[in-house]
């Protein structure tokens, strides 16, 4: 990767320390909506593909994390009122 591209993406997310990592986590899930809305395709693209980068360092760090039951499919299941035949 050239210097320029590697400076548009940010530091690799392997070399973040775990505050960092978890700060910019939460900067690019603020950021999501404005440029899936007003970002150019190559801005959504590169932001598609750094979050996926910082959410895939986070998993592997965090391999045991909670995990909500709502937060599954089963659990979505449960919220969803079921039709009566």
């Amino acid at each position: 990767m050239t210097e320029a591209a590697n400076h548009h993406q940010g530091i690799e997310a392997a070399r973040l320390g775990d505050q960092e990592l978890i700060r910019e986590l939460e900067t690019i899930h603020r950021s999501r909506h404005d440029t899936l809305l007003y970002g150019s395709p190559a801005a959504l693209s590169a932001h598609t593909t750094r979050m996926a980068e910082l959410e895939e360092e986070y998993v592997r760090r965090h391999p045991d994390r909670r995990v909500s039951a709502g937060r599954t499919r089963e659990g979505a299941r449960a919220r969803t009122p079921r039709k009566q035949s």
